[in-house]
């Protein structure tokens, strides 16, 4: 049951991350805030390895590396297709990285159960109906449908190697992780050149943003010391409902009918695909 308690708090940590950064980029820009986000999660995670006093249980926590080029992919899609499209679209479609780890498990050994194979199905036809909008009386792909789904595939990415990196050492997986989108953030804002600078107060939040998403990464790959990838990994992949939910209560987001149809169906597939 801890682990898979762990992915489920790493689903909230992320969830509500995954609502604060984004909502807050679109003010800001997007390499402000994961620049300073990157390096607010670096910093806690240094203090706490520094803390605990051990150094890294094998060299497979460089399989983190990995997981942060797939995991830096979604999160910069995300982000983009969040500043573009409704929260309450884009999340659920992101959330469709679960079919990744799912079909990784299978590829290395895991049975998928008929609730698994049917929360496959349910997750790509609720994308489907998620990504259709109606304006003036047609039908159109719903902004930001394109990033939500290449933000799936960089999480989906990211799960099976910080599932690996994690079950040697999820703390030090958490900081290879962490060091690696720092470098990788580092060298967009170099080619790009934005500014930096925040008020103390914007600061504090993304700051924060960035302690939450890595408190999301250190819990799951605390739950892959013992849990199964296609299961763990999928009931992180819950934070979409943390978003959603976050979305329609503070933004007030609407959707058409359609679309509503797609992201529950979305997110029972997900859920499904957790049993």
């Amino acid at each position: 049951m801890t682990p898979l308690l762990l992915a489920l708090g790493a689903s909230l940590a992320w969830g509500i991350a995954d609502f604060v950064g984004p909502l807050i980029s679109r003010a800001l820009g997007i390499l402000r805030v994961l620049f300073w986000a990157q390096v607010g999660g670096v910093l806690a995670l240094v203090l706490a390895i520094a803390i605990r006093g051990d150094g890294p249980a094998g060299w497979a926590v460089l399989f983190a590396i990995c997981a942060s080029f797939g995991g830096m992919l979604g999160l910069f899609a995300y982000y983009r297709g969040m500043a573009t499209g409704a929260m309450s679209v884009v999340a659920p479609i992101a959330g469709v990285s679960a079919v990744i780890p799912v079909v990784f498990g299978i590829a290395t050994g895991d049975n998928p159960s008929p609730a698994q194979i049917a929360g496959i199905a349910c997750a790509l036809l609720g994308v489907g109906l998620a990504s259709v909008e109606h304006h003036e009386g047609q039908r159109r792909v719903a902004a930001g449908v394109g990033l939500a789904l290449l933000a799936a595939l960089g999480f989906g990415f990211y799960f099976p190697w910080m599932h690996a990196a994690g079950k040697v050492d999820f703390w030090w997986a958490s900081l290879v992780f962490r060091t690696t989108a720092l470098v990788i953030v580092a060298g967009a804002v170099a080619a790009r050149r934005p500014s930096l600078r925040l008020t103390p107060r914007d600061l504090t939040i993304v700051v924060a943003v960035g302690i939450g998403d890595t408190i999301g990464n250190v819990l799951f790959a605390a739950s892959s010391g013992h849990g199964l990838v296609s299961l763990t990994a999928v009931l992180a992949s819950l934070y979409p409902v943390v978003t959603v939910l976050l979305a329609a209560a503070v933004l007030r987001e609407r959707v058409a009918p359609m679309q509503r149809a797609g992201i529950v169906l979305t997110l029972a597939g997900v859920a499904l695909i957790s049993v």
